[in-house]
């Protein structure tokens, strides 16, 4: 029964996707330009890894949805802004820069660990009243298009997913991945922790 009342929950936070994400579109929009042809893929990255977050943290706290919007938003985001793969500082310097330009200096610790965690390989047990864990799980879901799922709802990945199409994510990845490659051969993936 605790399934059927989870499902039904979790379903209820994709009753309208697009308005649970307009944070995250308001945050990217002043990057367009910067991401260019990648910013559809990742806006649709980081409005599902939201949704994922946000499943996860339950959902109903308003501080915590704007911190998964900061978070996804940000999160990747110095691939474009530095121009680089080892893109793990500079997204935290826009967010910590962002959360103070909003006067939200007391989430930066958090909102950071969120972007320096998410692509850790294990869990993280620092501090778990923060969301680190579950937008860890968020990114793993969306990076592994699902396969991973840390217990969410199958039908709410699969609604979400589909909701928001990759449109190109993961070979963007590759693209990106293969250029580091070229030049770090021996540090193709800097951004992973373990």
């Amino acid at each position: 029964m605790s399934r059927r009342v989870k499902r039904k929950k979790t379903r209820a936070c994709l009753h309208d996707p697009e308005q649970q994400v307009v944070a995250v579109d308001e945050l990217l929009e002043p990057f367009r330009q910067t991401i260019g042809p990648d910013f559809d893929a990742y806006r649709n990255h980081c409005r599902r890894v939201c949704l994922f977050c946000i499943a996860f943290a339950g959902g109903e706290d308003e501080a915590v949805r704007r911190k998964a919007a900061i978070a996804a938003a940000f999160h990747d985001l110095g691939i474009w802004t530095a121009g680089t793969l080892d893109y793990i500082k500079p997204s935290r310097l826009l967010a910590e820069s962002h959360l103070k330009t909003i006067g939200k200096p007391e989430w930066v610790d958090e909102v950071q660990a969120m972007i320096e965690q998410h692509h850790k390989l294990s869990s993280y047990c620092p501090d778990p009243s923060w969301l680190v864990e579950p937008f860890r799980k968020a990114d793993w879901i969306d990076i592994s298009r699902g396969m991973l799922r840390f217990g969410l709802d199958d039908v709410y990945v699969v609604d979400v997913l589909d909701a928001f199409p990759n449109e190109g994510f993961h070979k963007m990845l590759l693209r990106l991945t293969v250029e580091r490659l070229k030049s770090h051969p021996f540090d193709p993936l800097p951004m992973f922790r373990s």
